[in-house]
């Protein structure tokens, strides 16, 4: 029998946070949900839980921005960030201090990445992205099997797409307006249209103005680095399937049939999608962030 290592994972999000223990989408022994509120009350709640299992090995897997940079003496925190409170709480070192374990960190957009790339539908690929659409918009690239990363983490749910025609909604992102999560976000759709996103009606022109902002982000993620696949999930778009043939369309004709582009826009069918492992993409990101700090051990 193979030995598997069991490893905790801590997702973090914007509504709720998912501790989950396990060795891979096959072997979850145990999965627990809390909901986000203040820092304090919520990894208090988190840890609570942790202290009832036996691991070898934790992954965090947070909303951001986090401070990624290794050499920084904030390793490991949550920099400026528009959920309240949440600025500057540090993720890393009380965990670690606490479990003695390997402990590893990334955005949860990468943690998802990385599972689609474990156990999804990016094995085997070089390159791809999950972009995540929920309570804010993240988007996690892997690049020759690992996550691109300057020296901070990239932003690019805050890149600024060309406006549709009369829409004139000034953006519900606190730091840059109408930047695409002040557009398509989960609380940016609410105060664009006055009501949650899961009350829109399907057929809405709301989701017009949707697919046109969001097809802006992948038009520039297409031409800046072309991912063999692009996995779109979170809570605003997961019950949402009748979207992503609206999106290959408006993407297709975005390229419009640009140079070495032009057979990509040909082949959005399988080159656009929801992540294979579904609503399971962003916990078992936490838990694939736990066993790439196992690898680099071992290595």
């Amino acid at each position: 029998m193979t030995y598997s290592p069991l490893i905790a994972g801590l997702e973090l999000g914007g509504t709720k946070c998912v501790a989950i223990l396990g060795a891979g989408p096959d072997d979850v022994r145990a999965r627990e949900t809390v909901p986000t509120t203040d820092p304090a009350t919520t990894l208090a709640s988190l840890e609570r839980i942790l202290d009832g299992w036996r691991f070898e090995a934790l992954g965090v897997a947070s909303f951001g921005p986090l401070d990624l940079d290794p050499c920084s003496p904030d390793y490991g925190s949550i920099s400026a960030t528009p959920k309240p409170g949440w600025t500057g709480t540090d993720l890393t070192r009380r965990l670690a201090a606490r479990y003695g374990v390997p402990l590893a960190i990334q955005t949860d957009v990468v943690g998802a990445a990385l599972a689609e790339q474990r156990w999804g539908t990016a094995r085997g690929l070089s390159t791809h992205c999950y972009i995540t659409v929920g309570t804010g918009v993240g988007v996690g690239l892997i690049s020759a099997g690992r996550p691109v990363q300057g020296v901070a983490h990239g932003e690019a749910g805050h890149m600024r797409v060309r406006r549709a025609r009369g829409d004139d909604f000034a953006g519900a992102c606190p730091f840059h307006g109408d930047c695409v999560e002040g557009l398509i976000s989960g609380p940016a759709l609410a105060k664009r249209f006055g009501r949650p996103a899961h009350e829109l009606p399907d057929e809405g022109g709301e989701w017009d103005l949707f697919v046109h902002d969001l097809a802006g982000l992948l038009h520039n993620l297409v031409v800046t680095a072309a991912p063999e696949r692009i996995l779109i999930g979170g809570g605003v778009i997961a019950s949402r399937p009748g979207l992503f043939p609206k999106l290959r369309a408006a993407l297709a004709a975005s390229i419009a049939a640009y140079g070495s582009l032009a057979p990509y826009a040909e082949q959005l069918d399988t080159r656009l999608g929801p992540p294979g492992l579904g609503t399971m993409a962003g916990p078992l990101g936490a838990l694939a962030a736990g066993l790439d700090v196992l690898d680099t051990a071992d290595g």
